[in-house]
């Protein structure tokens, strides 16, 4: 269950409009399918997760234990088990859309477009990480900026049509093995602003992984959110049916 899962494609005439600003083996590489395989590594087909999820802010911190199931890049469910205060509480992801459940006053909200970018469970992940992070391919376009004997740099810029958060994406990637390493975040200005660091890369079943994720929002020192998987299984028996109000409401 990655909040911020990556799946990236790169459009041909993307390619070749920067084809004269990359280094010979750019003509070659196809970043389309490089990042298309980092995303099937990391969320498979299917998944189940057991995550602890660490937020610390200027004003106070948390730890929220969840249980997490996904299909594919567009069906998404996550429920809080602890503390017991907040066990219950859910989100539903469906396409571009996102529900919360409070279990307190029972009552589930369909998140407007307004506020989607708001804190997610009270992180610093939003509402529309969760929704934009698996469509970036129709917000952007991509060039290699950078190809070093381990890693790859790939630059996104958003599309002049696009209504995104961001002003720039710049994505590290190990060649091997081939993991997401980090992502950083650009406002309008080309201010770097927020920063994701994978961490703790293991086999799990047939992939190599990175277990642990680290949101650093570079405005605010201090402070940051930790998600760290304590168990992740790939190609679980759920299907579309799975993700639906009723799974959200369940207890």
């Amino acid at each position: 269950m990655p909040p911020l899962k990556i799946a990236l494609r790169l459009l041909t005439g993307t390619m070749l409009a920067g084809a004269l600003l990359l280094p010979p083996m750019a003509w070659s590489l196809d970043l389309a399918a490089l990042i298309h395989d980092v995303e099937q590594q990391y969320h498979g087909t299917s998944s189940h997760a057991l995550t602890t999820m660490q937020v610390r802010t200027i004003h106070w911190e948390r730890t929220l234990e969840m249980e997490a199931w996904s299909l594919g890049r567009d069906y998404f469910l996550v429920r809080i088990l602890e503390p017991a205060k907040e066990r219950g509480v859910a989100t539903l992801k469906r396409d571009r859309e996102v529900w919360n459940y409070l279990p307190k006053v029972d009552r589930t909200i369909k998140v407007p477009p307004s506020m989607m970018g708001g804190s997610w469970m009270g992180s610093h992940i939003t509402n529309d990480d969760l929704v934009k992070a698996n469509h970036v391919e129709e917000d952007y376009t991509f060039r290699l900026l950078e190809e070093g004997a381990n890693h790859w740099l790939i630059e996104c810029q958003p599309k002049p049509e696009a209504a995104v958060v961001w002003g720039r994406i710049v994505y590290r990637l190990s060649k091997q093995p081939r993991v997401p390493e980090r992502v950083d975040y650009y406002d309008e200005t080309q201010v770097k602003v927020r920063e994701l660091r994978f961490e703790d890369v293991r086999n799990v079943g047939d992939r190599t992984v990175p277990l642990k994720l680290t949101v650093t929002p570079l405005d605010k020192p201090g402070e940051q959110t930790i998600l760290h998987y304590r168990d992740l299984a790939f190609g679980v028996p759920v299907d579309q049916g799975f993700f639906n109000l009723r799974s959200l409401q369940k207890q």
